[in-house]
């Protein structure tokens, strides 16, 4: 048997192996192991205006098994990309793998033939060849770059990026590390999906027990709990589903180290340090701490925001968070990102001699669903009140399931006549999110749904299942997508023009995807105005968390201050609630817009065609 391709691990037949050689040559073979589980390797920084990135195979070793990944110069992850504002770069990608691959810059403002997604923006990269990506850095921040090709991301296709201001850094450090969280399994990512298929649970092993039931009813007496256990019957959905794919398979990694061998990040005494979290992961939602530390966040998605300082952070996957922390002198702090289901973690340790180790901390309880995250009970959780609020009254506590909607398109709903009256979250002004009642389309009434939310408010204060009581537990502040405030003034005033809202929709029995109940196969495109200005609303059905990735333009979050509205790449959607954000068209082209949870991508996605003209 080839070492290359070690039994029960990813395999590629003989033929696209022997092609896979063909194209890359002999380096594989004579290649470094990554990764032995009692050995740290460092991640390649590169720095300049051109760039040669190579996609091929490598051997890894997380568990103690050897398996073969997908990296990008030889490593996972791939080299750490310093770009500065400004520049004019070229990056020449060649392809030594067997298949076609792609590179896909996310976050980054650039024309629609240099984003790399194959299909929409360019014909992707044939094995054997090259493709030169050119085009001018125009922003700063921290971003990443990753495969848009099959499953090659969970394999290790990704990287980070770094861009420098032209202008003075307000926030320069004496330090800066970067801190990439991602999933990696040793099942082939395809075997995966297909068991995913066949059984959506597959990879919960914490489903709820007889201890479990006895404790419910002494807590909340039979009655309460039956009526409980039976909702969740009806919509043949579990408590306990919060990550479709668990720690039963997936080894978590900080910096392409695993939680066994651990990064490691040094400062000296009496410095500033600046951690660039970067959620790389192709299914992983983490919720991060560091024990001992305060951090006070200053980016979101790579876009300045006014400082807060928290104590945890719930970071969606394809999210970026810059954080800067002061350590003491003597002290080693653990970098803990507990998976939101708790089935694991990520693990690193910030220290000023490679001495000194942290403790291990303690895992949190793993969360249970409420009715809330459904969307139930007026639309927001207990005790976090405003958004969800206002939402119920627009709402008029209606049961959406019993209406006609059967002409209802969601897509080009008029938002030309909505109000504006005193600024309130819901109100539709800029900035304070859609005052428009949730409605369903015909076509979510299918085989592709299986669940709607009623009725979906604004919970942007809300810090989520597994993190709400951490404040009155535990004395920790959690961040939330309220507390963000863009830095210098929201970049785009204007009033949006209309309003799309799109339902994220799901069939968790089936394990489908789709948006509106169409999948992405069946989906017409997103026509966009070029200029204009418009609000997406996000309305989440299912009960999962879904971040969504607009290509090409920013997200702009209304989070409740018309005047200060952070800008994101990646906005992450709770189960049961809907978010909204504005739009400015104008990057045209077409463009791709996704959940980034990888084995939800191919239902729930989007194409987006910016043009001039009627949109």
């Amino acid at each position: 048997m080839n070492p290359l391709l070690p039994d029960n691990g990813i395999r590629l037949s003989r033929r696209r192996f022997v092609t896979g050689l063909a194209a890359g040559g002999a380096a594989l073979a004579a290649g470094r192991l990554l990764a032995a589980p009692a050995e740290a390797v460092s991640t390649p920084e590169l720095t300049g205006e051109r760039f040669a990135l190579r996609i091929g195979y490598q051997r890894v070793n997380f568990t103690g098994v050897e398996r073969l990944a997908t990296t990008i110069n030889g490593s996972l992850p791939g080299p750490v990309l310093h770009w500065r504002e400004g520049d004019r770069l070229r990056l020449r990608v060649t392809n030594q793998l067997a298949e076609d691959t792609s590179l896909h810059w996310h976050g980054i403002v650039l024309p629609a033939a240099m984003d790399g997604v194959p299909g929409m923006s360019f014909h992707g990269i044939k094995p054997g060849e090259s493709f030169d990506y050119a085009f001018e850095v125009r922003q700063s921040g921290t971003y990443w770059y990753h495969s848009h090709s099959g499953f090659q991301e969970q394999t290790g296709h990704y990287g980070a990026l770094v861009i420098h201001p032209r202008a003075p850094d307000p926030f320069a450090c004496e330090r800066d590390h970067v801190v990439m969280l991602s999933d990696w399994s040793d099942e082939d990512p395809a075997q995966v999906h297909a068991k995913l298929k066949k059984l959506s649970h597959y990879y919960n092993f914490g489903e709820r027990t007889v201890g479990d039931l006895w404790c419910d009813i002494q807590a909340k007496g039979v009655a309460q709990t039956w009526r409980e256990r039976a909702m969740w019957n009806r919509m043949r959905m579990s408590d306990s589903d919060i990550s479709d794919v668990s720690g039963y398979t997936y080894t978590y990694l900080m910096n392409g180290q695993p939680p066994a061998v651990g990064w490691t990040g040094l400062f000296r005494p009496g410095e500033r340090v600046r951690l660039r979290f970067i959620n790389a992961a192709a299914m992983t939602y983490f919720d991060v701490r560091i024990p001992g530390l305060k951090m006070r966040v200053i980016a979101a998605d790579g876009q300045p925001v006014e400082p807060v300082t928290v104590d945890d952070f719930r970071i969606g996957v394809a999210e970026t968070y810059d954080v800067i922390v002061e350590p003491a002198g003597d002290t080693a702090y653990a970098l803990f990102a507990q998976a939101i289901d708790r089935s694991g973690y990520a693990l690193g340790t910030l220290t000023p001699d490679l001495g000194l180790k942290a403790a291990l901390p303690t895992m949190d309880p793993r969360p249970v669903l409420s009715h809330a995250d459904m969307g139930m009970g007026g639309g927001e959780h207990p005790g976090h009140a405003g958004a969800g609020a206002a939402d119920a009254a627009a709402d008029g506590g209606m049961d959406h399931s019993s209406m006609d909607h059967s002409t209802t398109n969601n897509a080009t709903l008029d938002h030309a006549a909505m109000g504006h009256g005193a600024p309130a979250m819901g109100s539709g002004a800029a900035g304070y999110g859609s005052s428009t009642p949730v409605r369903h389309g015909a076509t979510e009434y299918g085989p592709q749904v299986d669940a709607r939310a009623e009725p979906s408010g604004y919970r942007l204060d809300d810090p989520g299942v597994g993190l709400r009581d951490h404040q009155s537990r535990y004395g920790r502040r959690v961040l939330t997508y309220a507390d963000l405030r863009h830095r210098y003034g929201t970049p785009d005033p204007r009033e949006p023009e209309r309003e799309i809202q799109l339902h994220l929709t799901g069939n968790m029995a089936r394990y489908m995807w789709s948006l509106d109940g169409i999948r992405f196969a069946d989906a017409e495109p997103l026509l966009l105005r070029l200029g204009e200005r418009l609000r997406i609303t996000l309305v989440n059905d299912t009960m999962m968390h879904h971040p969504i990735h607009l290509h090409g333009m920013w997200s702009d979050l209304e989070t409740g201050d018309g005047a200060r509205i952070p800008r994101k790449h990646t906005v992450s959607v709770p189960p049961g609630a809907r978010v909204s954000y504005l739009v400015t068209a104008d990057a045209p082209g077409n463009w791709a817009y996704h959940c980034h949870l990888l084995y939800h991508m191919a239902g729930m996605m989007r194409e987006v065609r910016v043009a001039a003209g009627d949109a």
